[in-house]
Order: C-alpha cells, then sequence, then structure tokens
C-alpha cells in the first residue's frame, strides 16, 4: 500500500489511476488521475443492489461475473497507459476495488500499488488546505479592467497568484462562460483549488481577483471566500473606453446568439429598452455599442456591491505602459 503522501511527493513521477465508475469520477477526482473504473457505472449500481438484498460474499460473486468479460481489455488500456512506469491506484476509501484491480494489474505485469485510505483520505487533505490562513491581495474593479491578465502579468514576475476563474472555466458574469470549456463539479473546482494552495507560501503575498462566493455554478470553498474578505483589497481603475475596446477584442469572436442569450438573462436589469438596444446593436454588428449599454449597467451593480467594503488602495491601470502600472502595482502590496 502507498500513503497519501507518497502520492503528493511522487504524482508527477507515477501514473495516478482512478479505479472509482465513471461518474464518481466526473463528480471530482485527484487532478492529473487517468479513469480506469473495475466496475462501471451500471456494474457499480447492480453490485450495490446485490449487495443490500444479498450481503458481502454475493455481491463480490456478482462483481466478478460482470467485469470478467472485460477484463481483457481493461488490461490492455491500463498497460498500454502506464507502459513501464509505476502507478499509483485508489478507489473511495482504498478499499476491495483498488485493491483488486492492484492485483489484476500486477499478474499482468503492471507495477500498480493501492493508495491508502483512497479518494476520501485525499479530500480531507483538500479540506486541510482551506483552514490555513492565507496573506491574500484581491484585485477589485469594473469589468472589463482586465484583472485576470493582470495576475498573468504579476505570475510572470514570479509573484505567487491564484486564479480562480481559471479553475472554474467561467469569468464570473452572465457572459462568464461564453467561450469557456464546460464548468467542473464544485467538488472538482475545490480539488483545483486545493492543490494549487499547497503549492503556495501562506505567509506571502498572494494575488487573486475579487470574486463571489459563486462563480457560474460552483462555489468558492466558505474558509477561503471568508479569507478574501479579510484581505487586502485594491482597486483597478481603467477608463470605460478601454474597457469597452478590451471587452470588444474579447467577445468579438463570440456567437451572436450566445451573446444575446447572456443580454436575456439580466434584462430585468438592464431594462427592456437597453436589452433592445444591445441586442438591436449585437445584430448589427456593433459590439462597441452593445459594450457601451451593458457596462453601464454592470458599472452601477458594482457600485453598489463594493459600497459596504473598505478599499486599502486604488490605482489607475494604463494599459499602454504595462510595464509602469505593474511596478506601481507590486508598490502596493
Amino acid at each position: 500500500m502507498s500513503d497519501l503522501q507518497s502520492l503528493l511527493s511522487k504524482r508527477h513521477e507515477k501514473v495516478i489511476i482512478d479505479v472509482r465508475s465513471e461518474s464518481e469520477f466526473l463528480q471530482g477526482h485527484i487532478p492529473g488521475s487517468l479513469n480506469f473504473p473495475i466496475l462501471n457505472n451500471e456494474e457499480r449500481a447492480i453490485v450495490g443492489t446485490t449487495y443490500k438484498k444479498q450481503g458481502s460474499n454475493q455481491a463480490v460473486l456478482e462483481g466478478i461475473r460482470l467485469t470478467g468479460p472485460r477484463l481483457h481489455k481493461l488490461v490492455e488500456q491500463v498497460q498500454q497507459a502506464v507502459g513501464t512506469q509505476e502507478a499509483l491506484a485508489y478507489c473511495w476509501r482504498g478499499g476491495m476495488r483498488s485493491k483488486n484491480f492492484c492485483w489484476i494489474m500486477q499478474q499482468a505485469g503492471v507495477k500498480v500499488t493501492p493508495i491508502t485510505g483512497g479518494y476520501k483520505q485525499y479530500r480531507r487533505w483538500i479540506h486541510n488546505q482551506f483552514e490555513r490562513k492565507f496573506n491574500f491581495t484581491l484585485l477589485t474593479g469594473y469589468t472589463g479592467s482586465g484583472k485576470t491578465e493582470i495576475l498573468t502579468l504579476l505570475k510572470q514576475k514570479k509573484e505567487q497568484t491564484l486564479c480562480l476563474e481559471s479553475f472554474a472555466h467561467h469569468k464570473g458574469s452572465a457572459f462568464g462562460g461564453i467561450n469557456q470549456a464546460l464548468q467542473p463539479t464544485t467538488e472538482q473546482f475545490e480539488n483545483n483549488i486545493g492543490e494549487a494552495l499547497s503549492s503556495l507560501d501562506e505567509y506571502q503575498n498572494i494575488w487573486l481577483e475579487d470574486e463571489a462566493i459563486g462563480i457560474g455554478n460552483v462555489f468558492i470553498p466558505l474558509p477561503i471566500w471568508q479569507n478574501m474578505r479579510e484581505s487586502k483589497l485594491i482597486k483597478i481603475e481603467v477608463s470605460k473606453e478601454e474597457r469597452i475596446k478590451r471587452l470588444v477584442k474579447e467577445y468579438g469572436m463570440a456567437q451572436p446568439d450566445a451573446l444575446k442569450k447572456a443580454i436575456k438573462q439580466i434584462e430585468k436589469k438592464l431594462g427592456g429598452q437597453h436589452a433592445k438596444a444591445a441586442i438591436m446593436a449585437i445584430d448589427n454588428n456593433n459590439l462597441t455599442v452593445a459594450a457601451d449599454i451593458i457596462l453601464t449597467y454592470y458599472d452601477k451593480y458594482y457600485d453598489k456591491s463594493i459600497d459596504s467594503r473598505k478599499l486599502n488602495e486604488t490605482m489607475e491601470w494604463n494599459w499602454q505602459d504595462v510595464a509602469a502600472s505593474i511596478q506601481k502595482i507590486l508598490n502596493l502590496k
């Protein structure tokens, strides 16, 4: 058996295999792991029902009956994925599924070891990351200011950063899911955040973007969000003209129907006439006018949301002189 610490210290040297069903894997898994279910969704349901009605022994026999005909194909797939490398395998608790999987693969010459405690132990470790007290500095500002791009620039300067929107595959607004990959589950979102935090020094400054607790359909872990709300807050100021240019560039290749669908989501708050005018502008391929209308709403919404919060610093960001702006913001941390 291999413990969690071995996994965490050697994950980049070994192939990590999740032997749970497809639906369990989709719900949440160790980032970078490969899914080779020893029991697929249907088989797991059948074995579970057998266990409840007839007990453990019959459930084991049913599992063997179901998986037997396809074991040769599973072994071939794992052999191809692992090759001559060493592998670690996990199920929910490091129990029968991962042990049986490893025994079968070992007979076929695959070097694979089960992880003690399984995915359940890993999730405990993830939640432990959220209990650390981090020295965050949050960037806030109007929509279109380029806060995510600023994080990228800071990372290039070897600064510690945490980009929650990249993990969420969403930018937070009604338009946030456009041109983005499918969002993960909240559980997988947590795993991705926990992994990133594990490599950061909580005593040194960490830059991240100010966010609501929900980003699209996923939610920031409560301890992290509370930590964020207690952290230093810097407002980035960029002219509306510049923000419109940036949004037109960002969404210029988006499907018009996707943009109009997003507008309809905020139609009540935007106002019927404004929503209609924005949609008409999109139909006329005038994204500048559409962005101007939409920003009027988002700017008012931002002003209300930030009104009760304490800003530690406000700085004017100049996208025509990025080097000077970067130096200026570094002086504020």
